[in-house]
């Protein structure tokens, strides 16, 4: 078994380096694993409310789905051009050079993906707890508690081995598939039994203004967030050109069925004001349909939540490794381990800043920040694929998408910044612009011109013999 996980010991002469451990399978394991969180368990009630009806909630389902998949077709042109972990970081190097590629490192290492983990594990906490508090709202502090030990234990699980990761990635997101299963065969049942009064006269309501429809969106895309996670493990997928593709084409329209149908499935058993009404349109779902085996609900959203906060963090200790080995972040954050073959300090920086966030976070304002500023990046990426069309004509590209697919996105990523901030100006949105401004102040001393206090190489020096890792040379085999 420890054979499986970890390499005992360095070959001769052999740079240490991420291993490709990562086939399809696992590819469209971490795809669907991360994407489907707690999204699904409680965004519909709120796009429900952003909307005011089913036909426009459903269809902005679909369109989330169908965006998803564009913006991973884009990235698979990317990911296959430059097999670079790190996904917008490299891609912005690319495009156009260190200083923008720099402010995605420092936005999305600070606060993307801490934010996004808290938020997975503040989920959930919130479900586990509420198993075994059944009269009273959970206590905030043994929520956060726990929230705390499933970063533990997710980080304890990265650090010790790619290959134990990966398993546990696999292993949830079956058991996730099958939660999903059991919702969509409940919903089938109640459909058969005649329950399609909800279903009808969908349209029914007012219409959404343009800014709400946006922020409709940033609700409806958090559920499916997690589409471009793979291209932050590229170095370490086997055979990238074929699988990288393959298992973006395979994930994101699974997915995209499993919303539907959900969400048919929601309906079929409640009606929108119940589901507007529910903290936890799951539970009240199995409430209703599963009777004595009830219990299985909130059990699926913890497996769920676990599995994608899981992929999250695999992830996230990718874009350290990858930023820091070109002198964006600390060099220590480029190490692996000598044995195990894993970012662990990169994995461990993350997790301490998600932990950060759950303690002096809530759920709903770190997911406003995190929609709005992740789409600011992702609009960068299809204009770096677009740019480099261009300026990189002759360039290799196992797969090509068709222009028109990175124009669409790019479009539709300007709508979804701009609307919200025309239809309801807020403070926040300005503090994330200046907070994402605000990293070329350590840009230019520490990276332009290549300043390093004395006492870092000491830092380095004393983590490097703590969590006992080396420098790295990249692989492209």
């Amino acid at each position: 078994m420890r054979k499986s996980l970890e390499r005992k010991g360095s070959a001769p002469n052999d740079a240490v380096h991420l291993q490709r451990r990562v086939g399809l399978f696992s590819g469209v394991a971490l795809i669907v694993g991360t994407m489907i969180g707690s999204g699904i368990f409680v965004s519909p009630s709120g796009l429900l409310v952003r909307t005011g009806s089913v036909g426009v909630s459903f269809i902005i389902w679909l369109a989330c789905g169908l965006l998803s998949l564009l913006g991973a077709l884009a990235y698979a042109e990317l990911g296959t051009m430059n097999t670079s972990s790190g996904a917008e970081w490299a891609y912005f190097m690319d495009a156009f050079g260190p200083a923008p590629a720099f402010l995605f490192s420092w936005v999305s290492t600070l606060v993307l993906k801490p934010s996004q983990m808290a938020i997975i594990c503040l989920s959930f906490a919130q479900y586990a707890v509420e198993a075994f508090v059944t009269e009273c709202d959970p206590p905030t502090s043994v929520v956060k508690m726990v929230a705390l030990l499933a970063i533990v234990m997710i980080l304890f699980v990265n650090c010790y081995s790619v290959n134990l990761g990966m398993a546990v990635q696999n292993i949830f997101t079956a058991a996730k598939l099958v939660a999903v299963l059991i919702v969509i065969c409940g919903g089938a049942w109640k459909l058969f039994q005649g329950n399609t009064q909800h279903l009808s006269n969908a349209f029914s309501g007012d219409t959404p203004t343009l800014g709400a429809v946006a922020t409709a969106f940033y609700t409806g895309l958090w559920a499916y967030d997690g589409w471009n996670n793979l291209n932050y493990v590229t170095e370490e997928i086997k055979n990238p050109s074929k699988n990288l593709p393959r298992s973006i084409m395979i994930g994101i329209p699974l997915v995209t069925l499993c919303y539907a149908l959900i969400n048919i499935s929601y309906l079929a058993a409640m009606s929108p004001t119940e589901m507007i009404d529910s903290e936890a349109v799951a539970v009240t779902f199995g409430n209703r349909i599963l009777g004595a085996l009830a219990w299985l609900m909130p059990l699926s959203v913890t497996v769920s939540t676990f599995g994608s906060a899981n992929g999250t963090l695999f992830a996230a200790g990718r874009l350290c490794f990858a930023a820091s080995r070109e002198g964006h972040l600390m060099d220590i954050l480029s190490y692996v381990h000598v044995r195990r073959l894993t970012p662990a300090p990169g994995l461990i920086f993350h997790s301490l800043i998600a932990a950060a966030m759950v303690l002096y976070g809530t759920i709903g304002s770190l997911i406003d920040f995190f929609s709005f500023t992740a789409w600011i990046f992702y609009g960068g990426a299809m204009l770096a694929l677009i740019v480099m069309r261009f300026t990189k004509p002759n360039y290799p590209r196992p797969y090509k998408v068709p222009i028109i697919i990175p124009v669409v996105v790019l479009v539709i990523s300007i709508y979804l910044v701009v609307a919200p901030i025309i239809d309801t100006p807020r403070i926040e949105y300005l503090y994330a612009l200046l907070f994402i401004l605000g990293g070329l102040i350590f840009y230019v001393p520490f990276v332009k011109l290549g300043m390093t206090p004395r006492f870092m190489n000491k830092v380095t020096l004393f983590f490097q013999l703590l969590l006992e890792v080396v420098p790295t040379s990249s692989m492209f085999e």
